[in-house]
């Protein structure tokens, strides 16, 4: 004679709950004493941590003969739970997949099934046979964290890098239009698919999106370096660069002060490179070592060039003034940022670029963004400045990354 336990559903509820398996509407149906007993000794197992003891209680209340429909569910689903807890992903695999094939699952907890399928057979290495299960788990509404994780790990295992970008491309959509910053590993997934399918300019867009919203150290160091081995890239560019490392932290070594300050004296900005000289100094890294010496007659040519240019300003001012195009006053906007006077720099760069002539429009705006900048009091026109630069041999790029930088220093 068949009567309802009720007392044993709730005990199997949180047994399957602790055994990581969904919830098991079922468990509160009729179920038989010699049935509902060994199973609630099952779960009061499982919640100590005693897989393999939880399994010997399932197979005895599996002895039971004459099970009703509800008693033999309840058993498939425990016994995946404490096979899966096991490791015993083969028992596991076929217990859940009975329950599943018994069509007697409500939808959330047939979700919550085919998904313990999918963690199972990944165990095994069975990547087709975990897309299925996961793909069944989310058409059956899964959407937990893990089923996503283990979805993108798959592909990566298959190699469907088509695949990875499409989801992440999709997730970073759907944040971006509801107002949220996309979330860190769906923008590291992407970046990671793309790289690996070579689709440099999608992988350069999505880094710069993680800069964005995640501007650490290492991302900057990282899109630093590829964006300066992208085709075309110019080398009179590396000064930018090198600005850029040094504003977010990425300037460490003695070679790398050094190049930065020699950029500056060939760009005509000897103040920017005696300043550079002398941060290098402060933090350690110039002025000591068998290399102190260089490192001090750097210093002593780029103060000696620094007065020469200061002395020879006003002369510099006529001649600009004069010139048929405007890129000597461009370049004398930048000297006068360099030395401190970025409000008098931005005017004469603007100047510059309504003049005319100029050799490449698109730095001049680049030059202007940074002299906006530096002013420290226009930082939203400057930004609006250098997203308006284009170009294909870097100046584009270089001018996002430092309205980017901007945007997050301000």
């Amino acid at each position: 004679m068949t009567r309802r336990l009720r007392p044993f559903a709730p005990l199997l509820l949180a047994a399957a709950l602790a055994a990581g398996v969904p919830s098991v509407a079922h468990a509160q149906q009729a179920l038989r004493p010699e049935v509902g007993k060994p199973l609630q000794q099952a779960g009061e197992l499982l919640r100590a941590g005693k897989a393999r003891e939880a399994l010997a209680k399932v197979a005895e209340a599996d002895r039971v003969p004459n099970k009703t429909a509800d008693e033999q569910l309840t058993i498939h689903r425990m016994r995946g739970a404490a096979a899966q807890r096991a490791g015993d992903n083969a028992t596991a695999i076929q217990a859940f997949e009975a329950a599943m094939a018994s069509g007697r699952l409500p939808g959330a907890e047939a979700a919550q099934v085919a998904e313990s399928l999918a963690f199972a057979y990944s165990q095994q290495r069975n990547w087709a046979k975990t897309t299925e299960w996961a793909q069944r788990a989310q058409q059956l509404g899964a959407n937990s964290a893990q089923l996503r994780q283990l979805v993108a790990y798959v592909q990566s295992q298959t190699g469907d890098y088509a695949a990875i970008a499409r989801e992440s491309q999709a997730a970073i959509a759907a944040a971006e239009q509801a107002g949220r910053r996309p979330a860190e590993d769906d923008l590291l997934r992407l970046a990671d698919a793309q790289q690996r399918s070579n689709d440099q300019v999608g992988y350069l867009n999505t880094f710069e999106k993680l800069l964005t919203h995640y501007p650490k150290k290492e991302y900057w160091n990282a899109y630093l370096a590829r964006v300066m081995r992208k085709p075309g890239f110019a080398d009179r560019l590396g000064l930018d660069v090198m600005r850029l490392k040094l504003a977010t932290g990425n300037l460490a070594t003695a070679d790398e002060y050094m190049e930065m300050a020699q950029l500056a004296l060939q760009a005509g900005l000897p103040s920017e490179g005696r300043r550079v000289v002398e941060r290098g100094m402060a933090a350690g890294v110039l002025g000591t070592g068998d290399q102190a010496a260089r490192h001090q007659r750097l210093l002593d040519l780029a103060i000696r060039q620094e007065a020469e240019v200061r002395a020879a300003l006003e002369r510099a001012g006529a001649e600009a003034a004069a010139a048929k195009d405007g890129n000597a006053l461009v370049q004398l906007g930048m000297v006068y940022v360099s030395i401190g006077e970025a409000e008098r720099g931005v005017q004469l760069i603007e100047q510059g670029i309504a003049k005319g002539g100029l050799r490449r429009p698109d730095d001049s705006k680049l030059r202007l963004g940074q002299a906006l900048l530096a002013t420290g009091k226009q930082r939203s026109k400057a930004v609006q400045t250098l997203r308006s630069v284009q170009g294909a041999d870097g100046t584009a790029d270089i001018a996002r990354l430092f309205a980017i930088q901007a945007q997050q220093s301000g």
